[in-house]
C-alpha cells in the first residue's frame, strides 16, 4: 500500500473536518452517501493550493484511489460546487477550473494570454467601488467574480 493510499485510509487532518462534515452534512440532505472516492476527492482538492482541472484532479485521485474515474470526479465537482465547497471559475480557456473555497477570503484572478499564469489578488479599493455600483443601483450583490486577461510581465519582456 502507498503512502497516498495509507492517507486515504486515515482520518482527515484537524484543517479539513469542518469541510468534510460540512460535505457529509450536504450529501446526507441529498440521500448520498461519503464514499471513500469522494473523501479522496474532497482531501485532493484542498490538499491543491490553485486553480485545478477535473482531468489533473482525476489524474492525483487516482494515484491514491484508483476505482476513483474521471466521471467521478467530474460528479464529485458539481456536488463540493453545491454545496459552495468549490467554485468553477471561468479562466477564459476551454476547460473548467476549479478552487476551493475558504469562507470570508475573497480574491479575483489576473489571466496571461501568452502562458496561462494565474495571478489571484484582492484590492479593498475594488469591493469598495462595486459595493458602491450596486448601492447606486440599488442591488443586491450575491457574488461576483473578476478575470482580467492580459500579459503578465514575464511575457511581456519576452515580446520585447
Amino acid at each position: 500500500m502507498s503512502p497516498d493510499e495509507k492517507e486515504n485510509r486515515q482520518e482527515l487532518s484537524p484543517d479539513l473536518k469542518p469541510e468534510f462534515e460540512r460535505f457529509e452534512k450536504f450529501l446526507r440532505l441529498n440521500q448520498l452517501r461519503m464514499t471513500c472516492q469522494r473523501k479522496a476527492i474532497l482531501r485532493e482538492v484542498f490538499r491543491y493550493h490553485g486553480h485545478i482541472d477535473a482531468d489533473e484532479l482525476s489524474e492525483r485521485v487516482r494515484k491514491i484511489d484508483r476505482a476513483a474515474s474521471r466521471a467521478t470526479v467530474y460528479r464529485t465537482l458539481d456536488l463540493l460546487a453545491q454545496a459552495g465547497l468549490v467554485k468553477n471559475v471561468g479562466l477564459g480557456r476551454s476547460q473548467k477550473f476549479f478552487e476551493h473555497v475558504h469562507h470570508g477570503e475573497h480574491h479575483d484572478h489576473l489571466v496571461c494570454e501568452s502562458c496561462g499564469e494565474i495571478i489571484e489578488f484582492f484590492s479593498s479599493e475594488l469591493e469598495n467601488c462595486q459595493s458602491a455600483v450596486c448601492d447606486e443601483h440599488d442591488f443586491l450583490p450575491k457574488r461576483h467574480t473578476m478575470v482580467i486577461f492580459g500579459l503578465c510581465g514575464k511575457c511581456r519582456k519576452k515580446k520585447s
